[in-house]
């Protein structure tokens, strides 16, 4: 049976942006041939409009139960990670897939990696068009990768973008799938409005720029061209709402997956944290029997994700002993204060990361009896919706959490 356990309290937040996060023990055992196994996903770190919660932890607990369909059915870390990845990024309601933000032209280009703990191979797309599931494609590669060197000793690829990633894919079976289908009524007005904020906000600089009045509106008042700013759903800052998952199987192996349709009205080709090594998904197991196998994804502004390789740093930060603490002081010093990122006046980011070892006799045995699996998540947007379950449980439980350390602590109570 899962054991669940809250941390101690967190002190402060680590930043004066809006951090949350929680640590919970899970002992996950095999017991009469029973499956093992375990799932954390997020549905992004950013804004999730209050009129949508529902919809967002709907999401992340079938995400998580079509994980632990594949893990109760024998499937292993990477199955079960990527059917997670499917579940998120079929959800209108997510930016990844189907529902995804459009660029500057109008178009949806997707971005999405994946990452095995125990082969450590990586898979990833960015910019991809015409692809409904951009995880299966970064899963594929991952594969592929693996079956060895390519004609003429060519060595295969784990990274692709634009159109070569797409024909890639349709050339390896996966279907295409034109951006008129995978648009959805939320993007396409949303679109539409930050499109009219943007030709507003060239109309204003273009008359600041005049000789006389350069300073006035149409109505001879002054009007700052910042104020005029992309939003990403209802009336809110430009949508971060990355989707990821970390996993854990019945033999101990992790394994982490991200998907994104990137920042609203994004220049075409701009590729996200979602697509690069170590900065959108980590997964590594043990190599000692005195280290963890650690997993992460994270979730947020891209640029800043990818400068700082948050998604590797957290993972690297779960080999500590107070794991709580370790996370609080990687976003802090990797993150908030990195010395990468000096001079950006909002870093906004997000991470789910899980950490597992055997237990007892089963760790001087080798066989595989049962999992101590911890898992945190942390954030420095105003919300992140965040999900979990183990092969044991009979249902998932999730949370849309916002703002302080101390008000997720009293979800955590609550049973979620």
């Amino acid at each position: 049976m899962e054991n669940l356990e809250n941390s101690t309290d967190c002190k402060e937040t680590v930043s004066s942006l809006n951090n949350s996060g929680s640590l919970l023990n899970s002992t996950v055992s095999r017991c009469d041939g029973k499956a093992m196994g375990f799932v954390l996903v997020h549905a992004g770190a950013g804004y999730h409009s209050e009129s949508k919660a529902k919809e967002y932890k709907h999401v992340c607990k079938r995400a998580c139960q079509r994980a632990v369909d594949r893990l109760r059915a024998g499937g292993m870390a990477l199955e079960a990670v990527t059917a997670a990845l499917i579940e998120l990024e079929d959800s209108p309601f997510t930016n990844a897939g189907t529902g995804s933000n459009l660029n500057l032209s109008g178009e949806i280009e997707c971005d999405a990696s994946i990452m095995d703990g125990k082969s450590l191979n990586y898979g990833a797309v960015g910019a991809l068009s015409g692809i409904k599931n951009p995880v299966l494609v970064a899963r594929r590669l991952l594969s592929e990768s693996q079956k060895g060197k390519l004609s003429a000793g060519r060595i295969p690829p784990c990274f692709l973008v634009g159109k070569g990633a797409e024909q890639w894919a349709i050339s390896h079976g996966i279907p295409a799938c034109p951006t008129e289908k995978m648009t959805t009524k939320f993007s396409l007005s949303g679109y539409k409005r930050n499109k009219r904020k943007m030709e507003l906000a060239e109309q204003v600089e273009t008359k600041r720029k005049r000789p006389s009045r350069e300073h006035e509106n149409d109505f001879g008042c002054l009007e700052p061209v910042g104020d005029i700013m992309v939003e990403g759903e209802e009336n809110n800052l430009a949508s971060l709402d990355t989707v990821g998952a970390v996993v854990v199987d019945r033999e101990g192996n992790v394994a982490a997956a991200v998907s994104s349709g990137g920042l609203a009205m994004k220049h075409p080709g701009r590729v996200g944290q979602a697509a690069h090594y170590g900065c959108g998904c980590w997964a590594e197991n043990a190599r000692d029997i005195s280290l963890y196998s650690t997993a992460a994804s994270t979730s947020g502004s891209g640029e800043h994700l990818i400068r700082t390789m948050l998604a590797r740093e957290c993972s690297t930060a779960m080999q500590s002993e107070n794991t709580h603490q370790a996370l609080l002081e990687a976003m802090q010093n990797k993150f908030i204060s990195s010395p990468f990122l000096a001079g950006e006046d909002c870093v906004l980011g997000g991470v789910i990361v899980l950490r597992c070892c055997t237990c007892g006799e089963a760790q001087r045995s080798g066989d595989i009896q049962a999992l101590l699996v911890e898992f945190l998540w942390s954030h420095t947007t105003e919300s992140m919706c965040v999900g979990y379950m183990s092969a044991q449980d009979s249902k998932a439980r999730e949370g849309l959490f916002i703002e302080s350390v101390q008000e997720v602590n009293q979800q955590e109570d609550q049973g979620l």
